[in-house]
């Protein structure tokens, strides 16, 4: 038994090494464009850009080495699903220094920042979005329901929805929405109804974790903010009825948060 047990962790270790070469070398590469950044500082944008994909690359390299043990060993590999996701918030953090942070606030709070990639063509930003968030499913279904990171996504989350948000051009966007002869109707449509997805599920995981976990009084701030960033793409859409709606819930979850705050039962 623990000849086939060693048998099969030397396999592991070489079809899994041909993959960790791969993380080091893209790892390699992050050095030396952050290297570049210092003494170049033209294009800084598009750096970051390409190496928040750079990031999500590196994620799936650790995703085939997670599947290559279970596949091979039985268990799931926690080392690299933890790498994966922490790859995951770097990837972030370059798209957030792009496109800002900013969740609920006005478009022209952070329009400035997105001149500096308005050479992405929006198909290329789509898809940067969608891999980012495929990513980001694959590593946490590796972790499992009862991993001890489940309340750590819903800020990963809730982070990836603000960027795919800011990193969408809204004035360019609100035109090519209502004009289907744009070539970039139907992605626009795809686009925008994914952030619309995605930042009310960041409002119902943060209201999730602040009920079931944390109840700390900033997770539900956060769920509202949430909530009102989506109103705000309600309101350009000109639904005016799930705005209306939206704004009704965000009145009722901020009325429960100053409630429990008089009873002292928030932390």
């Amino acid at each position: 038994m623990a000849k086939i047990a060693a048998e099969s962790r030397e396999l592991f270790n070489a079809k899994s090494k041909p993959f960790r070469d791969l993380v080091q070398k893209s790892l390699d590469k992050e050095k030396s464009i952050l290297n570049l950044m210092k003494s170049d500082n033209s294009g800084l944008a598009y750096k970051k850009l390409l190496l928040a994909e750079e990031m999500i690359y590196i994620t799936t390299l650790y995703l085939t080495i997670n599947n290559l043990s279970v596949e091979i060993l039985g268990p799931k590999n926690t080392d690299a699903l933890n790498e994966g996701r922490k790859t995951l918030y770097k990837a972030i953090i370059y798209l957030e220094e792009i496109v800002t942070n900013l969740i609920d606030a006005p478009f022209s709070e952070y329009e400035d920042n997105l001149k500096e990639i308005q050479n992405i063509p929006l198909s290329k930003r789509y898809l940067v979005v969608r891999k980012l968030g495929l990513a980001i499913d694959l590593i946490l279904e590796g972790f499992g329901d009862n991993t001890k990171w489940k309340w750590s996504f819903t800020e990963l989350k809730g982070r990836f929805a603000t960027v795919a948000k800011n990193f969408l051009d809204l004035k360019v966007a609100m035109q090519d929405h209502f004009n289907p002869r744009s070539a970039d109707y139907d992605t626009t449509v795809l686009y925008v109804r994914l952030i619309k997805r995605l930042l009310n599920e960041s409002a119902d995981g943060y209201r999730e974790r602040y009920e079931l976990s944390t109840r700390r009084i900033d997770d539900m701030r956060l769920a509202i903010q949430y909530l009102l960033a989506l109103r705000r793409i309600h309101l350009l859409l000109n639904e005016k009825d799930e705005a209306e709606d939206i704004k009704k819930k965000a009145i009722v979850w901020k009325e429960k948060m100053e409630a429990d705050q008089k009873k002292g039962t928030s932390k």
